[in-house]
């Protein structure tokens, strides 16, 4: 059966939490910490499920380490937890290390062991207890990337360190702003990937995710440290994002099953696959890990080098349809379970190669904005060759870049690449410390770093 969480979204405050008391996490504000196991959105079998597994991993535990573990209070949801558990003979209380019921000293009986055993058997998750998909899918849309705009001139900050035009910047701007897929064309080497990458520096706001969901019973690990960066509450720039305010107050708890985190920058290339764009299933530990687009939600998902891949463009772009026209993707779980999940990404495809070869034209109308990243004028190429000569401390000399741009780029008919100061300037710096001179742009040099960079063409 499929969960969908449409309804969610068109009315998160209700759909967010099964519970219905005034417990409910507000969608308006960060995730409240739950005061009671309804307002977790998960059944009471279902912690105990999880807390005794803790149990089994890591062994005998008092009981605020548990609830460390689970992300969960201990007065409010896990008390009650192990008093459960108690009652059901599966654990017994071994001593304490205070009057507190909290500093209870919690070990498993062999009923107890004998259940988690056959948990685990089902699924290995041991962890922060998972969110429900709903509730998840209510957050993403109240904290939607379509809601916040990047100005010109933070988009110009962010790419200054690139020599770009303004027809250009101009063109990406409200590209980025749209929420639209966006195909970013061009020559190798003039800083597409870069161009891409600037954005995830700029993204406004930051945005709270859970370390993992509940899909009808199924895990689904989301929160990732390799591609998530978390937020410190006296660190974050702002208070709230849109309407959304997601920092606490004084006094105020939040929900720790959820991380505050800035807006990801999730980067793939030649190596994705249609299976890295569904949930994957370990059969070991029997739990999912999200797959790409579900991390990068809230923030950009950048498909580098499109038409590298181990599959057809086309056949990459049909698995898109969907949730770029829906804002909804459709996962398929090891048994054959479909779930639906919230799809709120700025996909942006990069490639060198022509889109017209790569997809249709039905394909490129779906995606809104194409951009073509040109190679730099002579003007433009000069101010890059300063700025690369400068951070090398490498003394300019327009003697030397004429005399380049004349011998290797004119006589050859080559075309100049955003790339090639700072590589050529690498590799003049590599033969000066070779020769044990300082580096200088010497037409003798200069002679030197191109022979092992460029190809020779044909006439040359």
């Amino acid at each position: 059966m499929r969960q969908s969480y449409q309804k969610s979204v068109q009315n998160p405050t209700r759909a967010c939490l099964k519970s219905k008391t005034t417990e409910s996490v507000r969608i308006s504000d960060f995730p409240l910490q739950p005061r009671s196991i309804d307002a977790t959105g998960l059944t009471l079998g279902a912690i105990a499920n999880l807390a005794l597994k803790t149990l089994y991993v890591h062994g005998t535990l008092l009981g605020h380490e548990i609830a460390d573990i689970l992300k969960l209070p201990y007065a409010t949801v896990v008390d009650e937890v192990l008093e459960h558990l108690r009652r059901e003979r599966l654990v017994e209380v071994k001593g304490a290390t205070s009057v507190s019921k909290a500093a209870y000293r919690y070990a498993m009986l062999q009923k107890g062991r004998a259940r988690a055993r056959e948990l685990m058997r089902q699924n290995q998750y041991v962890g922060p207890a998972p969110v429900p998909l709903a509730t998840y899918a209510a957050r993403v849309s109240a904290q939607a990337l379509s809601g916040q705009t990047i100005s010109d001139e933070s988009l110009r900050r962010a790419l200054a360190p690139l020599v770009l035009n303004d027809a250009l910047i101009n063109q990406l701007g409200p590209a980025f702003n749209s929420g639209k897929a966006v195909f970013i064309f061009g020559n190798v080497g003039n800083g597409k990937t870069t161009i891409a990458e600037s954005l995830g520096t700029i993204l406004p706001g930051a945005i709270w995710i859970p370390h993992a969901l509940d899909a009808d019973g199924q895990i689904i690990r989301l929160y990732d440290p390799a591609h998530h960066h978390a937020v410190e509450a006296k660190a974050a720039p702002e208070r709230t994002t849109g309407a959304l305010r997601y920092l606490p107050s004084q006094g105020e708890q939040f929900d720790q099953r959820w991380v505050l985190i800035q807006r990801p920058l999730i980067e793939v290339g030649g190596e994705l696959t249609l299976k890295n764009l569904n949930a994957v299933f370990d059969p070991v530990t029997k739990f999912y890990e999200a797959p790409f687009q579900l991390k990068a939600n809230g923030g950009v998902f950048l498909v580098d080098d499109l038409g590298r891949q181990r599959i057809r463009p086309h056949t990459l772009l049909n698995r898109w349809i969907v949730p770029l026209e829906k804002h909804i993707d459709h996962l398929t779980l090891a048994g054959g379970q479909k779930i639906d999940v919230p799809f709120d990404v700025l996909v942006i495809f990069a490639t060198n190669l022509n889109p017209e070869d790569l997809v249709d034209e039905a394909y490129l109308r779906r995606i809104r904005y194409k951009i073509n990243v040109p190679d730099p004028t002579w003007d433009e190429y000069r101010e890059i060759f300063k700025r690369e000569a400068a951070k090398r401390n490498i003394p300019y000399s327009e003697e030397g870049l004429q005399h380049l741009i004349a011998e290797y780029y004119k006589k050859p008919g080559r075309p100049a690449r955003g790339c090639h100061p700072r590589d050529l300037l690498e590799g003049l710096a590599h033969l000066a410390r070779f020769r044990g001179i300082a580096p200088k742009m010497s037409k003798e040099m200069i002679d030197l770093a191109c022979l092992p960079y460029f190809l020779k063409t044909q006439g040359e």
